[in-house]
């Protein structure tokens, strides 16, 4: 699997598939790119897909520097970027990814086509929290997480059809410090008064039932649409 290394030295693992306008494709948080699995092969089939394994997770090492940050994350994206000679890739991040790519928009815009965020958040003052009733079993047991993010992520009727394995419920290789470092880096996020410096076109993904990461009127995107790409 090919390597790159980060600003600090740290080696971040990422495959490419597909041929066509580069895609980069950012996971969620204390995810690999292994995230993207069930649907990689529909992007595949009309983009050269670029996955990066955040540092921490997969084929990444942890962070040379101890440092998970969002902005540290974007900066490895463009890094990978680099190794593969691509100048521009168009993204789409969803979950800790969507923050990802929102803080690659803002602090490397040349390097960014379109950018598609999904489940995720802007953070700061215009964030909206999950219930703690919803999160709280996230902080019990390995079975009782386990359980608790197969209820947010999927429906009980593709539970009862699917029998995994799912991509999207964290990487069991990691350890606990990169974990602790990953909700860290996520929960710091802010991009709330800088949205609209965002100059990529931008599509959002919503789900009107998503407990984890809530969607009501008040939330951040439908105010944010008053930036021209949005």
């Amino acid at each position: 699997m090919p390597h790159t290394a980060a600003a600090d030295g740290t080696a971040i693992g990422f495959d490419v598939a597909g041929s066509g306008e580069p895609l980069g494709l950012l996971a969620g948080q204390a995810n690999s790119r292994h995230w993207w699995d069930p649907v990689r092969a529909d992007f595949a089939a009309v983009h050269r897909t670029v996955a990066p394994d955040t540092v921490g997770t997969g084929e990444s090492d942890e962070p040379a520097d101890g440092r998970y940050a969002v902005d540290r994350f974007a900066a490895d994206v463009v890094a990978v970027l680099d190794e593969l000679g691509i100048a521009r890739a168009h993204v789409y991040g969803t979950s800790m990814g969507g923050r990802v790519a929102q803080r690659l928009a803002l602090d490397h815009p040349d390097r960014v086509g379109a950018l598609v965020i999904g489940c995720t958040s802007p953070g700061g003052a215009g964030a909206l929290l999950a219930d703690p009733e919803v999160v709280r079993p996230l902080a019990l047991s390995k079975r009782q997480a386990r359980e608790a993010l197969l209820g947010l992520m999927f429906t009980p009727e593709y539970v009862r059809r699917h029998t995994g394995p799912y991509h999207v419920l964290g990487d069991p290789g990691m350890s606990l410090a990169a974990r602790r470092g990953h909700k860290r880096a996520s929960d710091a996020h802010d991009a709330w008064d800088e949205l609209a410096g965002i100059t990529a076109p931008t599509l959002v993904l919503h789900g009107s039932d998503d407990l984890f990461t809530p969607w009501t009127t008040r939330n951040a995107w439908p105010r944010a649409s008053r930036g021209r790409n949005w």
